[in-house]
């Protein structure tokens, strides 16, 4: 774990390379020393074709990021903190950005791998 999925206004990717922004954000995630098995680290971005925002200019990136539970609300806020600052720094002209973090009940969650 951890899954950060990037939700963004579409168009984005015609100006902002965002498998750049994918890069740093795993690097972030990496750098906050949260995850030490980095083949689990997983980051996705899906554009958003239809939104409404109330800033200028009308664009947006918000990354959700999915753990197993069981971390600290400090190594939760590194993590949030960390994804937050690469993305202002590779997207420093979109109009909002924002994280968030969601625990992932162990009991529940399934995997598979090769």
């Amino acid at each position: 774990m951890p899954h950060i999925v990037i939700d963004y206004s579409e168009g984005l990717d015609k100006t902002h390379d965002l498998h750049a922004l994918c890069r740093a954000a795993f690097d972030a995630a990496v750098g906050t020393g949260v995850f030490p098995d980095l083949s689990a680290i997983k980051v996705r971005a899906h554009p958003c074709p239809y939104f409404m925002l109330g800033t200028d200019p009308q664009s947006f990136a918000h990354a959700e990021v999915y753990l197993l539970d069981g971390r600290s609300d400090e190594q939760k806020a590194s993590v949030t903190h960390a994804v937050l600052k690469a993305m202002e720094a590779n997207l420093p002209t979109v109009g909002s950005l924002s994280v968030d973090i969601h625990d992932m009940a162990r009991a529940t969650y399934a995997k598979r791998t090769l």
